[in-house]
């Protein structure tokens, strides 16, 4: 069965989305093509540290409202090191917060907008493919209901992450990448139980890192470093709160409250990016372009980002036939994306175990001691992790 739209996006995360949602409220037609079920896609548990740009991104898309009310603003969090804590007040050095509000609830939000707006989302798409992307007219070939389609695109937007087959259809010779795996991954635990501070708690200790944050006042999620290749079997609710409870300061340990996990997981960490961001007629967006690790909160809001520069781009493209901001599209991203992973793997270096080497760990300390004891050091945190200005957008 053969379609037309004048934007394909591939990939019902929340990048894919939130595009989505700012065409179709400017009138610019567009069909989201999801391989996994709906239920899964809503379900998907990841976590939600917001920068104010993409809540004010998602506001003007429409799905501010329900965020507003529920959300927690944090102004500011806490490095703790060398057995002290130390908060970097972001609100009063850089006049900016940050909001808590989990990608679930975001992805949510989008997905009933869409829906009420009467959008293309098509759920459970099997054998996806992109032809012709550098035609005048590239497709989306995929299997639903046991039926072939064929959507003729004048764009392609690829928000399906980073293993989807929009990055994977651009020749190789076409990109460059760069990527650094981390040697250590992070063990992750959901509980409702109240979190343990009301701002989240990154931790250097002698074995390793230790994150406290919150999905809300009662929901608390907890990472621990951990080996790369890390069986998440070997680790009951029990043994996790002990080491949590073992690489918190002392004081700070003991206002942990412990109960059952409701998720427990591993994941890898990795730096990655892939240059040009666009090819042809597809734009990468997201993670199918750029991975950090989660320290620092910047995957979701580098993506939102990317949303907040291409769809100006394509709006301005489809209205006057202007192309130039649709050709800065790349780099104009890429300035801000380098930035960000640049301070995801400082503080991951910061504030992780990579050896046992001694002389290295004092190096860590001494750095967060003189980042944390200048002005100067904590506005540069307090830049980076409340989020860039986008450069050349518009």
């Amino acid at each position: 069965m053969n379609e037309s739209t004048q934007v394909g996006i591939v990939g019902a995360g929340p990048s894919g989305l939130l595009l989505a949602q700012l065409l179709g409220l400017n009138g610019i037609d567009n069909v989201v093509i999801e391989q996994r079920s709906r239920e899964y896609v809503e379900g998907r548990i990841r976590a939600g540290v917001l920068e104010q740009g993409t809540v004010d991104l998602l506001t003007t898309a429409g799905v501010g409202e329900r965020l507003r009310s529920e959300r927690l603003v944090h102004d500011g969090f806490e490095i703790a090191f060398a057995g002290r804590r130390q908060r970097v007040d972001v609100k009063s050095l850089v006049g900016s917060s940050m909001t808590v509000y989990g990608q679930t609830e975001v992805t949510r939000d989008l997905v009933d907008a869409r829906l009420a707006a009467g959008g293309k989302l098509r759920f459970e798409c099997d054998n996806v493919t992109i032809q012709d992307l550098d035609g005048e007219r590239p497709h989306i070939r995929y299997r639903k209901g046991g039926r072939d389609y064929e959507l003729a695109c004048s764009f392609i937007a690829g928000c399906d992450g980073y293993n989807g087959v929009c990055r994977q259809s651009v020749p190789a010779h076409s990109l460059k990448t760069f990527e650094r795996v981390y040697p250590f991954a992070w063990l992750g635990i959901l509980s409702d139980t109240p979190p343990i501070a009301e701002e989240f708690i990154y931790v250097n200790h002698v074995r390793g890192f230790a994150l406290c944050s919150m999905r809300s006042r009662t929901r608390s999620s907890y990472y621990l470093q951990c080996a790369a290749d890390e069986q998440v079997e070997r680790w009951t609710d029990a043994r996790f709160w002990d080491e949590l409870h073992g690489r918190l300061p002392p004081g700070t340990n003991e206002l942990l409250v412990t109960g059952p996990s409701i998720e427990k997981s591993v994941t890898p960490l990795r730096s990655f990016v892939a240059e040009p961001m666009r090819f042809g007629r597809l734009f990468l967006v997201g993670d199918a372009a750029h991975v950090v690790p989660p320290t620092g909160a910047k995957g979701l809001n580098l993506a939102a980002g990317d949303v907040r520069i291409l769809y100006p781009a394509l709006i301005e493209y489809f209205r006057t036939g202007r192309s130039d901001l649709i050709d800065r599209y790349s780099e104009t991203c890429l300035r801000r994306i380098w930035k960000a992973v640049r301070f995801s793997w400082w503080f991951t270096t910061m504030t992780h175990r990579f050896s046992d080497d001694e002389f290295a760990h004092r190096l860590q300390l001494a750095e967060l001691d003189y980042f944390t004891s200048s002005r100067a050091g904590l506005t540069s945190i307090a830049e980076n992790y409340v989020g860039l200005p986008i450069e050349g957008g518009q």
